[in-house]
């Protein structure tokens, strides 16, 4: 697949199914999110894989987190926690780690890890595997974080469902490029 039909044609895939990508796709996947931008090389980013039964116990970590959020939170939004991690055989934590630095502000580096996640998503669908970015309130729990064993200066930023598409992707809708694309006419 040419890099433009990437760039121009990717979409999200949020019905996924067995199987995970394979070995030498997560190369690739891991691969692309190394050239993100990063001013200074800093990898402000690192990444977990859940799989298997690792996924239900991410499940019940959020579960968990849902509880301690809210006192009032219904089975129904539990439920929701507990099961998010099965809607794909793979999932990426990505994560962002943010250091301190003279030069390279924290919002950079946590752009860097995006760009990092968004790596992923686009060499998953070159591959043809399906792949969404998602998150919610409860990727930001510092519950969460400490479960899934995050550092001092460690944040999650997306969680990536990984898989087979369960039916064709949807064709990527034309955006009028005129309603985000202006030219500054300069200091007035």
């Amino acid at each position: 697949m040419q890099a433009l039909d990437v760039l121009l044609n990717r979409v999200s895939v949020p019905r996924l199914v067995e199987p995970a990508p394979t070995a030498e796709q997560r190369e690739v996947l891991f691969g692309a999110a190394m050239r993100a931008p990063d001013h200074g090389h800093l990898q402000p980013w690192r990444f977990l894989t859940v799989e298997g039964a690792a996924r239900e116990q991410m499940g019940e970590l959020l579960a968990e987190a849902a509880k301690l959020a809210d006192i009032e939170v219904n089975e129904a939004a539990i439920d929701k926690a507990r099961n998010g991690p099965l809607r794909a055989p793979l999932v990426v934590v990505v994560i962002a780690r943010v250091q301190e630095h003279f030069k390279y502000p924290k919002s950079e580096q946590l752009l860097a890890a995006g760009c990092a996640a968004h790596g992923i998503l686009l060499a998953a669908y070159a591959q043809g595997i399906g792949a969404v970015w998602r998150t919610g309130d409860l990727a930001y729990s510092a519950h969460v974080a400490k479960g899934l064993g995050l550092a001092e200066g460690e944040e999650v930023i997306a969680f990536l469902y990984l898989g087979t598409p369960q039916k064709e992707p949807r064709v990527a809708e034309k955006v009028d490029l005129a309603e985000f694309v202006s030219a500054w006419p300069g200091k007035a």
